[in-house]
């Protein structure tokens, strides 16, 4: 399993909603979650198999910005 870790402009719960269908979908995500209350709004998501590119398409696609911390 990995552990991706991202920095996004994702401010609300109401904004990770709108991002909750489109990561549910992906078969690959084991688990995810968004921590609104750092600064950098931190998305983790735990996977067996996905790129770290797909992530950050998704959320673009949706509206938000999204990169990888390493």
């Amino acid at each position: 399993m990995d552990v991706l870790i991202f920095k996004t402009n994702v401010a609300t719960p109401l904004q990770a909603g709108r991002v909750k269908p489109l990561l549910t979908a992906l078969t690959d995500i084991r688990q995810y979650n968004f921590d609104l209350e750092d600064c950098d709004k931190v998305l983790r998501v735990v996977s067996s198999n996905i790129e770290p590119q797909t992530i950050k398409h998704i959320l673009h696609i949706a509206g938000f910005k999204c990169e990888e911390l390493v």
